[in-house]
């Protein structure tokens, strides 16, 4: 079966796209920073594997570094490139987030280029598509997030510079390029290591607030962006084209109220914060600024392509949101 290499296999997503390859049958090569993280890798896939599944190797490849990647290249038919900086709260440089997701998209696409390896599956993200000019519209593939907006954060930025730069080396070099551009990512992680990703669930279960800004985002469980990336990899008719990934939107105050009703001995907020406290305390807490613009809108997304074209069957935004919670409360040890 065909050699995939997957960049930054130890990610939370990542993990879960290495586990649909390697039970499709697929070799995976997957990139690290550091060597000694192959065996984290390795223990979180060997539970889920099947007695089919294909084989998996280890590469060291920094995003930052043109050391490796002529050698990760090597006899690969496809790239599957997830990793990329991301960040918990927006950094004071942009240029922190910003240049190595630029440049390290750059830098990988142009190796594959180099050693003609023209199938390539990007992961981007709903932030690339969302125009903030535009709140409260259904937006789907054709948008495209405004760089220029004072309002857009570094990470918003980063995501949406590196995605159009793949799409202009794609074109330039003749790359098969497919994006995949997932909202919020909930859903359960295969192991302890699953970073930033669900820090947002973490807050919930742990009731560190005692109110929750009246904001909204697009969602989509773990299990179906893996899904979406085995599924363009798999059809040569996705090629040139971006794919939303999102089962739906939920409003903050909707997914306190969910958790709540299922750990309602837990003291998880249920109550929307009113706009002017949220401006307020970001006065305080330069964390939140990055929040303001999106008060009082519900980001929403189309996720009519996927289904029409990738025949995807999401997973439901509160099950995924459950699905996570479920798994913190039992193996990250999240008390009340």
């Amino acid at each position: 079966m065909d050699m995939v290499l997957l960049t930054g296999i130890s990610g939370f997503i990542a993990k879960h796209i290495a586990l649909k390859l390697l039970n499709a049958g697929y070799s995976v090569r997957g990139t690290l920073r550091r060597m000694d993280r192959a065996d984290e890798v390795r223990a979180a896939l060997a539970p889920y594997l099947t007695e089919h599944a294909g084989e998996l190797t280890f590469v060291q490849a920094d995003l930052e570094s043109d050391a490796g990647w002529t050698e990760a290249m090597a006899d690969v038919s496809a790239l599957l490139h997830t990793a990329s900086p991301f960040p918990i709260a927006q950094p004071k440089d942009p240029a922190t987030v910003i240049r190595p997701a630029v440049e390290g998209t750059e830098r990988v696409l142009k190796a594959a280029a180099a050693a003609k390896v023209t199938r390539v599956v990007l992961t981007s993200s709903t932030v690339a598509v969302i125009n903030e000019a535009k709140p409260d519209t259904l937006q789907d593939e054709a948008d495209w997030c405004d760089v220029h907006l004072p309002t857009t954060t570094p990470y918003a930025k980063s995501k949406t510079l590196a995605e159009r730069t793949a799409w202009e080396i794609a074109k330039t070099r003749g790359l098969k390029l497919t994006t995949i551009n997932p909202g919020l990512v909930l859903g359960p992680p295969l192991d302890e290591h699953y970073g930033s990703s669900l820090s947002l669930v973490e807050r919930f279960l742990k009731g560190r607030d005692p109110m929750l800004p009246p904001m909204g985002l697009p969602v989509v469980d773990v299990r179906d962006v893996a899904e979406m990336h085995l599924r363009a990899l798999q059809r040569p008719q996705t090629e040139g084209r971006r794919y939303l990934a999102a089962s739906g939107s939920m409003a903050f105050v909707d997914m306190g109220r969910t958790l709540k009703a299922a750990y309602p001995t837990r003291r998880i907020p249920t109550r929307e914060a009113p706009k002017a406290i949220v401006r307020f305390l970001s006065i305080f807490e330069p964390s939140i600024k990055s929040i303001l613009p999106k008060l009082g809108h519900l980001e929403r997304v189309s996720n009519a392509r996927a289904v029409r074209e990738m025949e995807m069957e999401f997973i439901a935004p509160k099950a995924a949101l459950l699905a996570s919670a479920d798994w913190l409360v039992k193996h990250a040890k999240i008390w009340a």
